[in-house]
């Protein structure tokens, strides 16, 4: 089994979402909310205005904590082949400034800021409806149920 710690922004003005595309696999896009990997000894605090900026351009503050959600992806779909356990810690995060531009040498192909009712018939990650739905309710235990995948729902 491999674990990551991720953290990831949801920014969410006038009725809009950012989202980042990452680089096609299998020729298909898919759409997550822009975030990743915290480096060891680094805060998710941290990380997610990092990755914010490495992956969209855009620089952020966070304005609070909405919620930490842990799913297992079963071997037989997980990329390395092998059951893996994703932690991800989902902030709220107002733009301050920057450009939305590709991320340089990295998998980011493209943000852009969607309209929220346009979400549901993107090709997604698991990860946009958790982190719409932590935002748009803001549970008091900052954990919402998970979310099934299938159809345009990828984990």
């Amino acid at each position: 089994m491999s674990f990551r710690l991720a953290a990831y922004a949801v920014c969410i003005t006038d009725g809009r979402v950012l989202l980042a595309c990452h680089s096609p696999r299998n020729r298909e896009f898919t759409w997550t909310l822009p975030g990743g990997r915290v480096e060891h000894c680094e805060d998710p605090f941290d990380a997610v205005t990092r990755e914010l900026t490495e992956e969209t351009g855009c620089h952020g503050i966070v304005e609070r904590l909405l919620g930490v959600d842990s799913r297992v992806i079963p071997a037989a779909v997980a990329r390395a082949g092998t059951e893996h356990q994703n932690v991800g810690v989902f902030y709220s995060v107002r733009i301050v400034g920057g450009e939305l531009r590709p991320e340089p040498d990295g998998e980011t192909a493209e943000s852009v800021w969607m309209p929220i009712p346009e979400v549901t018939g993107l090709r997604r990650s698991s990860l946009v409806d958790i982190g719409l739905t932590l935002a748009r309710t803001l549970p008091p235990t900052g954990h919402v149920p998970p979310v099934e995948v299938g159809g345009s729902i990828q984990h």
